[in-house]
């Protein structure tokens, strides 16, 4: 088994060199990405694959239902190598329908030390108890707190101090949420992004901040 996975690396580099001589040449001197993505330990949700983007374009990180534990040091030193010295301009939070982390989170079992790490899933599911009991079908309420998790990770990461550094800079970078569908392979953008508003505001990104909604009302006018 282990073996096929060489011969398919090969195989696979050969292919890459026949195409294209200099791509392992190129590849090697410079890693500059334009995203960083958070995604979700799941196998099925590989972030170059299902973007169609090549081995240097996107910045990764992955655990277990997609989570920004703010204590992570995993997690922040990824983000701040990203910012700082990648300079990535979007950071990408994106979870996947019929989340097998998210499922663990709300059933009533117990499943060992990944019940701490799924504790913010959690306290989602609590914050948000009347919409989801208001949603009989058990998938749909799945996919439903899948999604509101995503939003609620996208908010704990604008809230970081890396991330409330980087836009006091002035520095361009946006924040999105993303989720996959196992289903039928398509990205949804779930609109809760956070963004630098290009002024001094230290709020959570350009949603909160009167100077971003008046330039905001202008452009609509226009």
């Amino acid at each position: 088994m282990l073996t096929d996975l060489l011969k398919h690396n090969r195989r696979w580099a050969t292919g890459k060199r026949l195409e294209d001589p200099d791509y392992f040449k190129r590849l090697s001197a410079l890693q500059r990405p334009e995203y960083l993505w958070i995604g979700c330990s799941d196998s099925r949700v590989p972030a170059n694959v299902i973007t169609g983007l090549e081995p240097g374009e996107v910045f990764v990180h992955r655990n277990v239902a997609n989570l920004v534990h703010r204590a992570d040091l995993n997690l922040l030193s990824v983000l701040e190598f990203a910012v700082e010295t990648l300079g990535v301009s979007h950071i990408i939070v994106c979870g996947h329908y019929g989340c097998g982390g998210v499922r663990a989170a709300t059933d009533g079992h117990r499943h060992g030390i990944i019940d701490h790490w799924l504790q913010p899933i959690r306290d989602v599911a609590d914050d948000r108890s009347g919409e989801l009991e208001g949603i009989t079908d058990p998938d749909i309420r799945l996919n439903r707190l899948c999604e509101l998790n995503i939003e609620a990770q996208v908010a704990s990461l604008s809230r970081t101090p890396i991330i409330q550094s980087a836009w006091k800079r002035g520095k361009k970078l946006s924040i999105h949420g993303w989720v996959y569908g196992l289903n039928d392979g398509l990205i949804r953008d779930l609109e809760c992004g956070r963004a630098d508003c290009g002024c001094s505001h230290q709020g959570e990104g350009p949603e909160d901040c009167e100077q971003f909604r008046r330039r905001d009302e202008d452009d609509r006018s226009a």
